[in-house]
């Protein structure tokens, strides 16, 4: 199974993350590395980004390297530790690994960085369907 074909097919259906402005660095099996700005639209009432971007970015990543394998793949539980603000103009790079993967659950771990610094950790575990990618 390509993993580049999946991701790239898994992007063109997924209008969020190209309205985030995500850009896909790197993809291989078990592995996704994206990155993208943030905008003055993503901040928040202390003009730090929302959580949520962060998040999101983490979470298209997660999606990405947990699909990767060929098999499809759903979030089941996912949680974030926002270490440090982020703030307009930064780029954000979200890294995913695989960290254990059976024949039905996966765990990743998500790094957020801003110029090599961890700005965010994400943990996420997937359900993996029987169902195969068709690319």
């Amino acid at each position: 199974m390509n993993a580049e074909k999946i991701v790239n097919e898994m992007m063109a259906k997924d209008t969020f993350s190209r309205w985030l402005g995500i850009e896909v660095l790197e993809v291989k099996e078990g592995f996704a590395k994206i990155k993208m700005s943030v905008t003055g639209e993503m901040l928040n009432g202390h003009l730090v980004a929302h959580g949520g971007i962060s998040f999101s970015l983490a979470d298209s990543a997660f999606a990405f390297a947990s699909n990767s394998h060929g098999q499809k793949a759903v979030s089941i539980e996912t949680s974030i530790n926002h270490i440090k603000p982020i703030f307009e103009g930064d780029e954000l790079v979200a890294t995913a690994e695989k960290e254990n993967i059976s024949r039905s659950l996966g765990q990743y771990i998500v790094r957020v960085t801003r110029n090599n610094e961890l700005v965010g950790l994400f943990k996420g575990v997937v359900f993996r369907k029987e169902e195969e990618w068709d690319v």
